[in-house]
């Protein structure tokens, strides 16, 4: 079975489909998520990636053109699989306020840096890796929080729109691009608490919470 090529703009060189190479790729990048929270993403390398996922360097770059894909791939199933946690827990308890909503997000989003392999350096884009021109890994055309931003809104638009409290809402306000903001505000603070404490620190991020809630209300 032929293999589809990636869409463009994606850091995969080709995405598998057959089910050893599924099973290849996730290991993979099982085995980067593991060894960014040894070394950290300067001292990363396909050989020991490649090593520690047990398969041929080849075949790695069979599937990623180099680190920058390897990353980038790995952003965008940490996305993945953080939409997804939030749909579920969205469909298993609605909220009935905009401050339900913020507290589910970012509840979810601490959940996964302290218990997801390679979350804390990467977790939807490489963090500390502006300076080095890695603001696109995931999509070429997009940053890696608009991409982030545009895979929320798919989440918790319509939960968004919902829960806004029409008696404080702009009526000129674009509740998708308040979404946009609301991402790089609990961007740099979320990183802030954990650059603080390594668990994520908790007045950081009640402030976090705070701040999205008042905005996005």
């Amino acid at each position: 079975m032929p293999t589809p090529a990636p869409a463009p703009g994606s850091a995969v060189r080709r995405r598998p489909v057959q089910r050893r190479s599924l099973e290849r790729f996730g290991r993979i990048l099982d085995a980067c998520a593991e060894l960014l929270d040894e070394v950290g993403y300067t001292g990363l390398t396909t050989k020991e990636v490649a090593r520690r996922a047990a398969v041929p360097i080849g075949t790695l770059y069979q599937f990623f053109p180099g680190i920058e894909g390897l990353l980038g791939a790995l952003a965008e199933r940490n996305l993945e699989h953080y939409a997804d946690r939030l749909a579920q827990r969205l469909l298993a308890d609605p909220p009935g306020h905009t401050g339900d909503l913020v507290d589910l997000a970012v509840e979810e989003y601490v959940a996964m840096h302290r218990s997801v392999p390679g979350f804390g350096v990467v977790d939807f884009g490489a963090i500390g890796m502006e300076d080095t021109g890695s603001m696109h890994l995931i999509d070429a055309d997009r940053d890696n929080n608009t991409v982030a931003a545009d895979r929320l809104w798919s989440v918790i638009g319509d939960a968004l729109l919902a829960t806004r409290d029409p008696a404080a809402a702009d009526p000129a306000g674009n509740p998708r691009l308040a979404l946009r903001v609301a991402l790089e505000c609990a961007d740099a603070v979320l990183r802030l608490a954990f650059r603080t404490d390594p668990e994520g620190d908790p007045a950081l991020i009640d402030e976090c919470r705070r701040l999205l809630r008042r905005y996005l209300a």
